[in-house]
């Protein structure tokens, strides 16, 4: 399999795990290794390499999405840099998109200009009302941080930042889902991203904040429920986007309903690359922007057969009917190890409960956006 010559984007570390949380859920945060402090702050140097170099890469529109940890840690002097550089080395009449995901603590007139004025589209992490929220996003003092995220969305909507929110379903709001919508769209967010949340410890058991398959299931089918009712073409729900692009004949919109894992690269703070967030590890490590061109990096056989066991799947999902959909669930989710990815989805059974409950619906939607030929309403930012 050669990666070399496809498109991808970049997930990038730039304070890696540092964070202004301590979130109960956190999967990044043992992730790296034993740095500290500013120890863990992307370079010039490293930031020159990271963009010039991708900038070189042949691609329809160059997508840098900024995470962490948290990204905003780095101040708004870095990512003036970032546009800086990005217009030096941007190829005459290229596309570059940027992307961040925050937790908005940080949030404030001056980041939230710097945002608007360049184009950012952010993401912000924000579980539902205060109550659901607070119980696992905590500061380090144990104090909650809904009203700082609340604070820092309205200062996004001054400014007329584009947002996304990004909901993580665990167990403190996974049997509200109803109630999780509704505060959204009374809100004013109407740019959806549920997150499953499911972690396992060393031992392979199941940690006690994750949901079951059973709850994101019923969790799923809430949602749906209240979106096509009234909101359909209206409200936007990433995964509800990336079904009905499958429907009709589009490529998938979202990782974990690909084929292979292979559609970015994440860059960790010193370089470091790896295939996915969810496994920084010292084994998958697929090279480093300063000591490797993007080609070896892509190139990897690391990375060939990392993105290969995406589509591995268990006999049980090679005769399931909503295999083109699911294609095997995320790997994460199949096993608390990468070394058996024929091992169904922990998620399974939710999954066929929500493509139960909803296929019918959906298929009828995407009838009226090929009959339209206009799915722009349907679509994700």
């Amino acid at each position: 399999m050669t990666l070399s010559g496809e498109t991808f984007s970049l997930l990038i570390k730039p304070a890696s795990a540092d964070c202004n949380l301590e979130c109960a859920y956190c999967f990044y945060r043992d992730r790296v290794g034993p740095h500290s402090g500013n120890e863990r702050r992307m370079s010039v140097r490293v930031l020159t390499r990271l963009i010039s170099g991708f900038l070189e890469t042949p691609q329809t529109q160059h997508v840098f999405a900024w995470q962490g940890g948290e990204p905003t840690l780095m101040g708004v002097d870095f990512f003036e840099e970032v546009v800086t550089l990005q217009r030096k080395y941007s190829p005459a009449g290229g596309k570059v998109a940027n992307c961040l995901q925050t937790n908005a603590q940080l949030i404030d007139d001056e980041f939230a200009g710097f945002f608007a004025r360049n184009g950012f589209l952010l993401g912000v992490s924000l579980d539902g009302p205060l109550a659901m929220h607070d119980r696992y996003r905590k500061r380090g003092d144990g104090a909650g941080s809904h009203a700082a995220a609340m604070k820092g969305i309205e200062c996004l909507k001054r400014h007329g930042v584009e947002f996304n929110i990004a909901i993580l379903v665990s167990k403190a709001n996974v049997k509200k889902s109803r109630e999780v919508y509704r505060f959204l769209r009374e809100n004013g967010c109407d740019y959806h991203q549920y997150i499953e949340c499911v972690e396992f410890d060393e031992s392979g058991c199941i940690q006690p904040y994750s949901i079951s398959a059973e709850e994101w299931g019923d969790f799923l089918c809430g949602i749906f429920d209240e979106w096509v009712e009234a909101d359909a073409g209206r409200v936007s729900v990433r995964l509800f986007d990336a079904v009905l692009a499958c429907l009709i004949g589009e490529g998938p919109a979202i990782c974990s309903m690909g084929h292979a894992c292979n559609r970015y690269v994440v860059v960790e703070f010193n370089g470091d690359a790896y295939p996915c967030d969810f496994y920084v590890r010292k084994d998958l490590r697929i090279g480093n922007i300063e000591t490797n061109e993007w080609k070896e990096i892509r190139g990897s056989p690391i990375f060939a057969s990392f993105a290969a066991q995406k589509s591995d799947w268990s006999a049980s999902c090679a005769s399931c009917p909503y295999l083109p959909l699911c294609q095997g669930d995320c790997l994460k989710n199949r096993t608390p190890a990468l070394n058996h990815p024929r091992t169904l989805s922990f998620l399974c059974p939710g999954w066929k409960k929500f493509y139960d409950h909803s296929l019918p619906k959906f298929m009828e939607l995407a009838g009226q956006v090929a009959h339209n030929r206009n799915g722009s309403q349907y679509g994700q930012r």
